[in-house]
């Protein structure tokens, strides 16, 4: 069943705006460079995007920046974090969120130091593969979002650390880490009396992507075919909210075609101006199964209608929830992404949001979320991702991290996956010509526990498509 959305004050008031402020290249001196690399020389830009004392995971992300007068090939580059271990034995595990070079070409490990410091006895080491390629004098990498976790998932405790700070929230040069080309320190000073030649101790840690998998390519005849319901999928048809008061779901409106070699479903929201005309449409499972992990699918946003006039204000989603137990229950828990071509909520104009729910009161309405936003247009295909664990949220568009949102939003419950397109109102076009828009979706993917990044995202979907799996459910009923 699907949970009614609240009106206009779902993205005011109590709701909380994240944004990333990326800043430019620091100015502090570089250190001095062994006579041997003096011919290459990198700067490493660092911020966190997890500045508390404590934290599920830490969050060191750099730019390296080369400094030099001739080209440098990152394959040669290894970049060092330095660390406290929260206790003996307490094992760590690495994963790339997004990078511009790319996650796949860059590597993390850990090592112990010959000579432990009341602030240091582990490293992270961070180094790329051929893929990479090179930095022209001047330039940088870009974004390396990256991240690490105790294996057991307790919490960490950062502000012993060597390498952290928690103030710096905007890049800028960071002289504790350190980056070396071979047996040369290039950057930084590293903790007393550690030279840079320790190997690292520990295998490569990048979570892997096969855990508990939902896949569907969305491969069926019409809403009327049994391998939907079989698959798990509820086509919805009772009345109900959210949006315009009177409408219909229409299961006769979700439709599937082939585009190219890809099989669609597709949703189409159509009215005529008035409730009793106004027809929404609405794709879930049926079962409330999914909780951690990552969710993902391709959508086709549209602006503007495939008939009639335009200006409704429509809502177009990719969204996880469950129900809502009672007026500000705690666990209650939903993930959205929401594209509004023609506004609406006291928007303008088109804006899509993300966003992540604590609870609600309908009546009187109050709300406890958390959401990120960009008003542009997203009018065609959009990769969209979102990830659970127990660190936070993420939202990713593009393979661009569009928002973080804090762990007081985690789920509590499992959830159910839908897609939905319908109208908050009919303010924005009073015309009576009847008028239709549609949403696409080509595929849709949940990995239970395992946090993907959108290059794996794609190269897990890319490897069904190639096997020719159109649908796996592997997924527990219960979590």
């Amino acid at each position: 069943m699907s949970i009614p959305r609240p009106g206009t004050a779902t993205r005011i008031g109590t709701a909380i705006a994240t944004t990333l402020a990326i800043g430019g290249l620091g100015t502090a001196a570089l250190t001095a460079l062994p006579a041997s690399a003096a011919a290459e020389a990198v700067q490493v830009q660092y911020r966190t995007s997890a500045g508390g004392a404590t934290a599920y995971q830490s969050e060191p992300w750099f730019k390296v920046v080369n400094t030099a007068s001739t080209p440098l090939s990152l394959s040669q580059v290894k970049i060092r974090y330095y660390f406290k271990a929260d206790a003996a034995g307490t094992q760590y595990r690495f994963a790339c969120s997004w990078a511009r070079k790319g996650c796949g070409n860059i590597t993390g490990t850990f090592g112990a130091l010959a000579e432990p410091t009341a602030t240091a006895d582990r490293y992270l080491e961070i180094a790329f593969t051929s893929g990479a390629g090179s930095l022209a004098p001047g330039t940088d990498t870009g974004d390396m979002q990256l991240r690490f976790y105790r294996a057991d998932w307790q919490s960490l405790t950062q502000s012993d650390d060597y390498s952290f700070d928690g103030s710096r929230t905007a890049y800028g040069a960071w002289d504790k880490v350190t980056a070396h080309i071979g047996t040369a320190t290039v950057w930084g000073t590293a903790p007393a009396g550690n030279p840079p030649t320790d190997p690292p101790t520990d295998p490569p840690t990048d979570p892997p992507a096969d855990g508990p998998t939902l896949f569907d390519d969305f491969d069926y005849t019409s809403h009327t075919d049994p391998a939907i319901g079989a698959h798990g999928w509820s086509v919805r048809a009772n009345s109900g909210g959210p949006g315009v008061p009177g409408a219909t779901w229409a299961p006769e409106n979700v439709t599937f075609a082939m585009e190219g070699t890809n099989s669609i479903m597709n949703l189409e929201t159509s009215t005529a101006g008035t409730g009793a005309t106004t027809v929404h449409t609405e794709v879930l499972t049926k079962a409330m199964k999914f909780k951690n992990g990552t969710y993902a699918a391709r959508v086709k946003f549209s602006d503007a209608p495939i008939s009639g006039p335009d200006g409704d204000h429509v809502v177009q989603t990719f969204f996880t929830i469950n129900d809502l137990t009672a007026p500000m229950a705690d666990d209650y828990a939903e993930y959205d992404f929401e594209y509004l071509p023609n506004g609406g909520w006291g928007e303008p104009s088109n804006i899509l949001y993300a966003t992540s729910w604590e609870t609600y009161r309908p009546d009187p309405w109050e709300a406890v979320n958390q959401h990120s936003q960009t008003r542009t247009s997203y009018a065609g295909w959009h990769d969209l991702v979102l990830t659970i664990d127990g660190g936070g949220i993420r939202y990713y568009v593009d393979g661009q991290l569009f928002g973080t949102h804090d762990a007081r939003y985690l789920p509590e419950r499992p959830m159910s996956i839908n897609f939905n397109q319908w109208l908050i109102d009919l303010n924005g076009q009073t015309a009576t010509t009847p008028r239709s828009y549609d949403e696409k979706i080509d595929y849709v993917l949940h990995v239970k526990d395992q946090v993907l990044t959108p290059a794996q995202v794609t190269a897990k979907v890319d490897a069904y498509r190639a096997a020719g799996t159109g649908f796996e459910d592997t997924v527990p009923g219960g979590q």
